[in-house]
């Protein structure tokens, strides 16, 4: 789920119902999540995904039995610390950042972050890419 999405849901996790907080994520980012939500006082449960076939990746489901807790809000409403006392913020969350631009309170700025900027580079090179394909095409007709 992450911060994508607002939606609730909620499953029953070793005979307890909890919410979901993400979903389908490795046990790394299970890792990094649960213990920053256990030093801001949420009890956090990871359990291993249910694989479809042997060869398929491990993934893994990290809920918490808070029913009222919910990841959107406490990120946006900087609810949440790090261990050094630093707030949380989407780019912290999502693991986006670089070191420099960690704790940047404003989301809105994404425009600045390197993230962003090399992935309009990207974009801008799969454009340039396909007019060059298209370009050929349009003058042998």
């Amino acid at each position: 789920m992450g911060l994508n999405s607002g939606k609730h849901i909620e499953k029953e996790i070793n005979g307890v119902y909890s919410r979901i907080i993400e979903t389908g994520i490795s046990k790394e980012r299970a890792d990094f999540l649960s213990k920053l939500l256990k030093h801001n006082g949420v009890e956090t449960v990871v359990v291993e995904d249910v694989r479809k076939n042997e060869d398929a990746p491990v993934t893994y489901t990290l809920a918490t039995p808070d029913l009222t807790f919910n990841p959107v809000i406490a990120v946006y409403e900087r609810r949440l610390f790090t261990e050094d006392g630093h707030r949380v913020t989407p780019d912290y969350w999502n693991q986006k950042d670089d070191g420099e631009y960690r704790f940047n309170p404003n989301y809105w700025d994404y425009h600045k972050k390197p993230w962003f900027l090399e992935e309009l580079k990207r974009k801008e090179g799969e454009k340039e890419k396909q007019a060059e394909q298209e370009s050929p095409n349009k003058s042998s007709e």
